[in-house]
């Protein structure tokens, strides 16, 4: 690799990590607020939130890494033009061809980090973070005990405990169960009890009352009682015998196991085809996006007004195309012998890039065009 290049793609890739990490840290935010309502009004601790926002970056970052490796193009072509190094180039004997090749080079590094996230790392994080979920959904216990905080273990269920002794007893519950449509209940007691029953757990309520609300006719009856058992068990709904996820496959794993696959995680043949074929479109996009940032940059040209037209109009380029993806999905997932079509949108942004070069390297063919008519 000659040294200018070395010198082009240093800069691209300390561009690209700077835009990377904001805007992970900007998605990461809003998802965080998110996670940690849920999390915490559920009762989990501070330490299970950091892992699953841990275990959400590999998604998140795949997420990103398109944007950042087009504003990281964008921005050191720019500044090389404005700066006019890209001038000295080209009057040097440096084409746009020449030029293009170590963003050519830089899209593939970007697409090397893509190959590996989408095809290990996004697939695993997946699959431990389904397990976290399911151990997190059946440990009932832990989510209750958490005092003088009002806890939803599930939909349109709400509990409360003012405070837990020393001995394990629960005082003050107040548990309301509106899961039934033409009924609500709600249970208060003076103290409560958590008991393990084999695999599933009993909340055990003492000295207390039951409030039944009928939602036909409005009619409200009450209750007192000694001690009641209520099964939390049933607050959540068991994973452990759920489905297999195609999301949470490796692409190893998908293709060894490939025979009788579709039937195993319960999905169409054609959703498991437009997985696996996007795991591959994918880090081809990142390498579109670099190369369209460059090629509308260099065919613009300098300018002392900017080059925000250029800029807007790559990036316009660039949703198009991502667009484009995501419109050709349902054609994949309803028949699964149209797969080579998700890789159209990538084909489609090459042919603009060689287009877009090709007229940068050949500026005066069009008025060539245009005196050869006159002339005739």
């Amino acid at each position: 690799m000659a040294k200018f290049d070395r010198y082009m793609l240093s800069q691209f890739l300390t561009l690209f990590s700077f835009f990377a990490l904001v805007l992970v840290a900007i998605f990461w935010i809003n998802r965080a607020v998110v996670l940690f309502d849920r999390l915490i009004g559920d009762g989990q601790t501070a330490l299970v939130f950091l892992e699953f926002t841990v275990l959400g970056l590999p998604k998140l970052i795949t997420t990103v890494l398109p944007i950042a490796t087009f504003a990281g193009a964008v921005y050191v072509i720019n500044r090389m033009t404005s700066e006019s190094e890209l001038t000295v180039l080209q009057a040097t004997g440096s084409g746009p061809w020449r030029l293009a090749r170590p963003v050519f080079i830089y899209g593939l590094c970007v697409a090397a980090m893509l190959s590996v996230l989408t095809h290990f790392l996004v697939p695993m994080a997946n699959a431990q973070l389904k397990q976290r979920e399911a151990e997190i959904s059946q440990n009932v216990t832990a989510r209750l005990l958490t005092e003088g905080t009002f806890l939803h273990p599930t939909s349109k269920v709400t509990f409360y405990t003012r405070l837990i002794g020393a001995d394990g007893v629960l005082r003050d519950v107040f548990l309301s169960d509106r899961r039934k449509q033409d009924e609500g209940v709600i249970y208060t007691a003076a103290e409560a009890y958590l008991v393990r029953n084999g695999e599933g757990t009993t909340l055990i309520m003492v000295d207390g009352l039951a409030q039944r609300l009928q939602a036909e006719g409005k009619q409200l009856s009450t209750a007192k009682f000694r001690d009641f058992s209520f099964d939390i068990s049933a607050l959540v709904t068991s994973k452990a015998n759920s489905v297999a996820s195609i999301d949470s496959l490796t692409t190893p794993e998908i293709l060894a196991s490939w025979t009788g696959l579709a039937e195993k995680v319960k999905q169409s043949q054609g959703a498991l085809v437009e997985n696996l074929a996007a795991r591959f479109a994918e880090p081809l996009f990142s390498v579109i996006a670099a190369m369209i940032g460059y090629a509308t940059l260099i065919l613009g040209g300098f300018s002392r007004f900017g080059v925000w037209r250029e800029i807007v109009i790559a990036f316009g380029l660039l949703i198009a195309i991502d667009g484009l993806r995501g419109a050709l999905v349902d054609t994949v997932r309803n028949d699964a012998s149209m797969w080579p079509v998700m890789f159209f949108p990538t084909l489609l942004g090459a042919a603009l890039v060689i287009g877009m070069i090709w007229q940068a390297s050949h500026p005066g063919w069009t008025r060539r065009i245009r005196s050869r008519r006159k002339t005739a």
